[in-house]
């Protein structure tokens, strides 16, 4: 998966989006201008290829939304459950709704799917996750979670939980540096992996994350086999489609060069590797993988975006519902 510059695709990027080893793209926030320079963009990249590349981007709500203007100012995670102790029914039906509301608005411009949710623990003293996450306790964020990848199934959109085990228990933010966490695997289960151990095979794809844990694998679990193979396929049975997080984040140059991180991600088990806004190296990394790498297997195939029926004036009677002060005009 890689991006693209600006608000049209330039002639090189037609070329490169081309490319066999190539399976998505990832819109930013620089790629919006307004809703038809966004469906004229991602028409533009559909016509490229047949079956087309999947297409992506972060619009969780809070301070991790891509596109704003025209699109309804969505409330971070943890906004969604905060009263999940004093009235969990409300909490999980604004779970639902924030989902279900934040998917319809994507597909209608046809983008596949957001990386959402996040299911890392709460934690005010993370630099990088803070109110992203749902709750402080695991349990909660399950729960919230479960009802949120309802949310967005029902408007046709699959979900992507991250980051994988577990990144609300370091205040470093690996997109600056490699954090490093020192619990064992035990304070693992027993905390961050819980709502993946509960959700287990409802969520189509999780995100890796790169955060060391010296104490349980020696390799960050972006790039270990111990993490993706062993504990996320076996112990936990997932069975859906592994991405790892962008391999040009400062976190994960622990494992060497971008080509080399590529190698050791796909080698590990990552079934997509993320390679944003460094497009020479995109481009190197794309031609060293060549057509080694199964674009249309079924885990990627199930991450396309299926019909999304919204009922005449629901985008309004969603964000209603979700006490949203001021919203723009949506397409």
């Amino acid at each position: 998966m890689a991006d693209v510059s600006g608000l049209t695709l330039t002639a090189e990027e037609r070329m490169f989006l081309q490319h066999p080893a190539l399976g998505a793209i990832i819109l930013f926030r620089r790629n919006f201008a307004s809703p038809k320079q966004l469906h004229d963009l991602v028409t533009e990249i559909r016509k490229i290829r047949s079956p087309s590349l999947l297409i992506a981007v972060d619009q969780e709500g809070g301070r991790v939304q891509r596109f704003r203007d025209e699109f309804v100012r969505l409330p971070a995670l943890q906004e969604l459950g905060s009263d999940i102790d004093t009235n969990p029914e409300q909490a999980i039906q604004r779970a639902f709704n924030g989902a279900r509301l934040m998917a319809l608005e994507l597909r209608q411009y046809d983008i596949d799917f957001s990386f959402a949710p996040v299911l890392d623990i709460a934690n005010p003293q993370s630099e990088i996750i803070g109110d992203r996450g749902f709750h402080s306790q695991p349990r909660h964020i399950a729960t919230l979670a479960e009802a949120y990848i309802a949310g967005m199934t029902s408007a046709g959109m699959q979900a992507t939980g991250k980051h994988f085990p577990g990144h609300g228990g370091v205040a470093e933010d690996s997109h600056l540096e490699t954090p490093v966490d020192p619990r064992d695997l035990d304070a693992l289960r027993k905390q961050d992996l819980i709502p993946y151990q509960h959700l287990g095979n409802q969520i189509a794809a999780i995100m890796t994350a790169h955060i060391s844990f010296p104490n349980v694998d020696s390799a960050l679990p972006t790039f270990s086999s111990f993490w993706i193979q062993q504990i996320l396929r076996k112990e936990v049975g997932f069975d859906g489609l592994v991405f790892s997080d962008d391999l040009t984040m400062k976190g994960a140059e622990y494992a060497g060069i971008p080509i080399e991180r590529a190698e050791k991600a796909l080698a590990a088990g990552c079934d997509m590797i993320l390679v944003c806004n460094d497009p020479d190296n995109a481009r190197h990394i794309a031609e060293h993988l060549g057509d080694r790498i199964q674009v249309n297997q079924p885990r990627l195939q199930r991450m396309q975006g299926g019909k999304a029926v919204a009922k005449k004036n629901e985008i309004v009677e969603l964000t209603a519902s979700l006490k949203i002060p001021t919203i723009a005009a949506s397409a």
